[in-house]
């Protein structure tokens, strides 16, 4: 008998000795804190910037195998210029076409991981119902419990550069650049 006891606890011993295995954890955006913007060059004269106001989306993380997703769904009808004319207007055909096209989605195929953060996320943006590949350069990540809401938490900030001829939306091209910045900011609460 005291042979097994002293067996359960070598082998309680040591699997406490093992690190933990921790499984892929679900974050939604936070709506209140998530906004993709995009800035383009308008006729040389100044950088333009705008932003999207309604944002929703998950992001999966798993720290410890260093696997991640992101999936995000832009509502375009929220864009905001800072001129509600001028929100119209790239509301129309030849720019975002939210009629026939209210959202914009990016959808990660791949998270490159260089050292205990996420580096880049390759994936596919669709606009205008135009789907191309894009990589997200990350320029800041972390992973902490939220102070306020007291659940562990995720944030973000990441940009690509896109052509807007690519997704039928490259009216007044090269005045106004064909080249777009899109940066994102998230942040998102564990489920």
């Amino acid at each position: 008998m005291k042979k097994r006891t002293h067996f359960a606890a070598l082998v309680f011993a040591a699997s406490a000795a093992l690190p933990a295995i921790a499984a892929p954890e679900t974050y939604v955006l936070d709506q209140a804190h998530s906004f993709p913007r995009f800035s383009y060059s308008h006729f040389g004269f100044s950088t333009q910037l705008s932003r999207f106001d309604k944002t929703t989306g998950k992001v999966i993380f798993d720290k410890v195998a260093k696997t991640g997703s992101v999936d995000v769904v832009i509502d375009t009808k929220s864009v905001d210029t800072g001129f509600p004319v001028f929100n119209e207007h790239i509301q129309g055909e030849d720019f975002f076409d939210t009629p026939k096209y209210p959202t914009a989605t990016f959808k990660s195929t791949k998270v490159v991981f260089h050292g205990d953060k996420p580096a880049s996320i390759e994936g596919n943006l669709t606009l205008k119902g135009i789907t191309k590949p894009v990589t997200l350069t990350v320029t800041s990540f972390l992973a902490m419990p939220h102070p306020m809401v007291k659940k562990d938490a995720i944030g973000a900030n990441a940009y690509t550069v896109v052509k807007r001829s690519d997704f039928n939306a490259g009216k007044y091209a090269p005045y106004v650049s064909d080249d777009v910045r899109i940066d994102i900011a998230i942040e998102a609460i564990k489920e």
